[in-house]
């Protein structure tokens, strides 16, 4: 049996060599084609202004429970019990605010992201089937599943120029 099964190996080899020889390859970067086009650039501008109020109100919270804690740690010993409680109180409310607010965060950052992925998705699929046709290609290749490509081969670049064009 394992003598048959090398022949048919063998034989498939020889078979598939020339059809293998006369494919046209390209490899795509897909996340970078997505990142890297005007609309993505765009919103991720647009999407710094419209969230960054929200992190600094974030990173002020992380910096008054730290001032808090690191108060506590240092005159802990010196302090009257009912301030040492009310601190540890203020510290555990402060925790609690921003473990809500950061995943309220990151659910809106989240769905905007996954709304503007809903609109791009089919402008990008559309763009890298115009640059299959326009360029002939019989097998496309995600990058990641590459080790390494001569730049002649790998067709992100125009991927995006034919995003960018799109309205």
């Amino acid at each position: 049996m394992r003598k048959y099964t090398k022949y048919v190996l063998v034989a498939l080899l020889a078979v598939s060599a020339p059809a293998f020889a006369e494919m046209k390859v390209a490899v795509l970067n897909y996340q970078m084609a997505l990142l890297e086009s005007d609309v993505a650039q765009k919103y991720a501008k647009d999407s710094e202004k419209r969230f960054g109020p929200r992190v600094q109100k974030l990173k002020a919270l992380e910096e008054q429970a730290k001032k808090i804690q690191d108060n506590l740690v240092k005159n802990s010993s010196k302090m009257q019990q009912a301030e040492r409680e009310r601190l540890e109180l203020e510290l555990n409310q402060k925790a609690r605010d921003f473990q809500v607010q950061s995943k309220e965060l990151n659910d809106s950052k989240m769905k905007a992201d996954q709304d503007m992925l809903k609109i791009l998705k089919p402008k990008l699929d559309k763009a890298v089937e115009e640059s299959l046709k326009a360029g002939g290609y019989d097998l496309v290749l995600e990058s990641g599943a590459v080790v390494d490509v001569k730049p002649q081969y790998d067709i992100t670049k125009q991927v995006i120029d034919r995003l960018n064009k799109m309205k």
